[in-house]
């Protein structure tokens, strides 16, 4: 028989082995968040040009955000399957390169079990073809060469012409806002899909970040961008982003915010965390370097805390 004595400390050893069982079965689950992690989006979620690329066409980084996000998840499975050019329906269908198949349909990676969900799309949905975005900085950069004072991007997409009634500078329908609206519904639809395939995953919609700055006159001489399409194209990047939280919150998502944490490392920014038309760093140009991606990647981890 145990004396008094013994019974305590039996009692406590007990106690306290049940203590470190619990913490260790605590921190076990709070490492195996993401056990199945799934990436997904376009080449701002890709990495393109960052180095440590791979993937072919997709221009895909294993520097990326959702790599990162991976690596301090302790994510026991991850699959990144990002591509550079994507729009929304490479979500659901698979993606060519003119006649080139360089991704299969992306939810294709998603799995009854994933439990984390990143995606990052709805920027080259702005372009009509398989340029994407590149389509808009293409357009805004010629419109520069011959108006460097005017706003030939805005003309272009807002239809600005001169009105001989009103004797002023008017603009019509903004081709992009529709284009951003449009987008919205094949997102939700995204969403939807991913909750179907993955219904206990927490998904995470993440916003673009800042590319350029709201005050214009930062720009000044140093991207081939007229500062009136500067303040134009932000107010755009601002819209989509305002779009991509909407239709996130209204569809079990949540929004990560990564323009506020990259604001005033624009690509007009003495020390960039996205690169300018002749990128400093090694990136696409008006696309997030490896501190972008970082940066990103902080957003992310911060948002699932």
């Amino acid at each position: 028989m145990l004396s008094p004595a013994r019974k305590l400390v039996s009692l406590l050893v007990t106690s306290l082995t049940l203590v470190l069982a619990l913490a260790l079965t605590a921190s076990g689950a709070s490492a195996a968040t993401g056990s199945h992690y799934v990436a997904l989006g376009d080449s701002y979620a890709a990495g393109a040009g960052v180095p440590g690329q791979s993937a072919g066409l997709c221009l895909r980084s294993d520097r990326n955000y959702g790599r990162l996000v991976a690596a301090a998840l302790h994510s026991t499975s991850y699959t990144d399957v990002t591509c550079s050019a994507a729009k929304v329906k490479a979500m659901t269908s698979a993606q060519y390169d003119a006649f080139i198949r360089v991704n299969d349909p992306q939810l294709d990676a998603l799995r009854a079990d994933t439990d984390l969900v990143t995606i990052g799309i709805g920027g080259n949905d702005l372009g009509v073809g398989d340029l994407g975005v590149g389509e808009i900085i293409a357009t805004c950069i010629a419109g520069a060469v011959v108006n460097p004072f005017g706003t030939p991007c805005r003309d272009v997409y807002n239809h600005g012409h001169w009105s001989w009634s009103s004797w002023s500078w008017e603009y019509g329908n903004d081709d992009l806002a529709d284009r951003i609206a449009g987008a919205a519904p094949q997102l939700a639809d995204v969403l939807a899909r991913i909750h179907a395939k993955s219904p206990g995953a927490r998904v995470l919609v993440v916003g673009y970040p800042s590319v350029l700055p709201e005050n214009s006159s930062d720009c000044l001489g140093r991207q081939p961008v007229t500062t009136g399409d500067v303040t134009y194209l932000h107010g755009v990047l601002g819209r989509l982003n305002s779009m991509l939280a909407a239709t996130a919150a209204a569809n079990g998502a949540r929004y990560v915010d990564t323009a506020g944490p990259t604001r005033g490392h624009d690509a007009c920014s003495s020390s960039p965390w996205i690169e300018g038309a002749l990128p400093g760093s090694p990136a696409v140009p008006f696309h997030p370097n490896a501190k972008g991606e970082q940066v990103m990647a902080q957003a992310v981890l911060a948002a699932l805390k």
